[in-house]
């Protein structure tokens, strides 16, 4: 990367990083079930809700415990379930019509991370009515309280429910960007780990995979302060203890409750210190291909980190400890690479591939450049990388 561009990147993230301690974070209030939800409604005066998620999610039977729970208390609710895996502005606006129709008051994200970004940006479309999706993309075009929004995760692993991020695809070009701006953050977060009861294990697995890349990427980053460190640590530390256990076993519900915790960590560490490279490459592929967002973060991230070469060494040192795979004794770049082993093996025995099928050639050169785009200048990555570098982790990743 030329001089003049990397001092423009460091220097707009160098802003950042300062302005982080004066932002107005909040965390969401944490419920541990979903019977709670009514309860929380009715005493903030709140009486008809509209519930965003997805046909496989409505269709499984895991909502309807909150279902009946609203309705022993008498709150209104609507279901809108046509949220798609990489959802679309015309999934908001549809989702917008449906809340003002029925004159809903507060929000209900239940699912994964596109449920919940969906649900995040309808009520931003509530909040601002004369700005359409596109105008409010990028970074602080709300600025406005939206309608109260409460996230229930039904994966461990994108963090939505804490971030104030919400990734959003045009159904017409197929460009995934996202929208960023403090008031997405849901009001409150249900950690309930019996709606994950029925997860599949590759969902599991690639979920927790994305969990961890946002606890990595925000703590290896140069944009960290000391409260999303120790999240991102304490992320690392309960992934590697309890992610296996729950993919081996979907009925560990201690191992589910600590997935979600680390989850939620690790959102609330990239929800201030931001992610890198591997997420830029990954949302291409997510507009693109309509890859999932847990699986091509899982692949990518072994690739990304050994790209980043010794200026991580130090910090993923860091994280291997609290994985337990070194100690403070090893070497800063053993410890490192014992870390990015253990990520493969991770992989390996989750079933995870190590490269992606449909990666066409022809799409590289759109692809690189939209993930150049998206990470630079905003992403405080360890190394700053040209769109050049970036294409060559599609050719890593690529099926020969």
């Amino acid at each position: 990367m030329n001089l003049f561009k990397a001092v423009y990147c460091r220097s707009q993230q160098f802003v950042f990083k300062v302005a982080i301690p004066f932002l107005p974070y909040r965390s969401p209030i944490l419920l541990q079930s979903v019977q709670e939800v009514p309860g929380m409604l009715q005493k903030r005066g709140l009486s008809r809700v509209l519930i965003v998620t997805d046909r496989a999610i409505h269709s499984c039977g895991v909502i309807e415990p909150l279902k009946r729970a609203l309705e022993r208390e008498g709150v209104f609710y609507i279901v809108f379930d046509e949220t798609v895996p990489n959802p679309t502005i015309a999934n908001v606006e549809k989702a917008r019509s449906i809340y003002l129709e029925n004159k809903c008051e507060a929000l209900i994200g239940f699912g994964g991370g596109s449920a919940m970004d969906c649900a995040k940006v309808v009520g931003a479309r509530i909040a601002r009515p004369r700005k359409n999706v596109q105008k409010i993309r990028g970074l602080f075009k709300i600025l406005k309280r939206l309608p109260f929004t409460l996230a229930i995760p039904t994966t461990a692993g994108t963090g939505s429910e804490t971030t104030a991020t919400a990734l959003i695809t045009d159904g017409d070009t197929h460009h995934k960007f996202t929208i960023n701006d403090l008031s997405l953050i849901p009001h409150a977060a249900v950690l309930d780990p019996e709606v994950t009861r029925s997860l599949p294990p590759h969902i599991t697995s690639t979920t927790g995979m994305d969990a961890l890349t946002h606890a990595v990427e925000a703590y290896i980053g140069r944009s960290t302060v000391k409260s999303t460190r120790a999240d991102a640590i304490r992320a690392v530390e309960l992934i590697s203890r309890n992610l296996e256990n729950a993919y081996r076993n979907g009925d560990d519900m201690e191992a589910r409750r600590n997935m979600l915790l680390a989850s939620f960590y690790a959102g609330r560490s990239f929800a201030k210190s931001y992610v890198g490279y591997c997420h830029a490459v990954a949302h291409t592929l997510g507009g693109t291909y309509n890859t999932p967002h847990g699986l091509a973060n899982a692949v990518l991230l072994p690739y990304v980190l050994d790209a980043y070469g010794s200026c991580v060494y130090n910090k993923l040192k860091r994280l291997a400890i609290a994985a337990g795979v070194a100690n403070d004794r090893t070497s800063a770049e053993t410890a490192a690479k014992a870390f990015i082993d253990m990520i493969r093996r991770m992989n390996a025995d989750m079933k995870i591939p190590e490269k992606l099928p449909g990666i066409r050639r022809e799409d590289i050169l759109a692809m690189s450049t939209k993930a150049e785009k998206e990470a630079n200048p905003f992403y405080p990555v360890p190394r700053l990388m040209t769109r050049r570098e970036l294409e060559q982790f599609y050719y890593d990743i690529m099926e020969d």
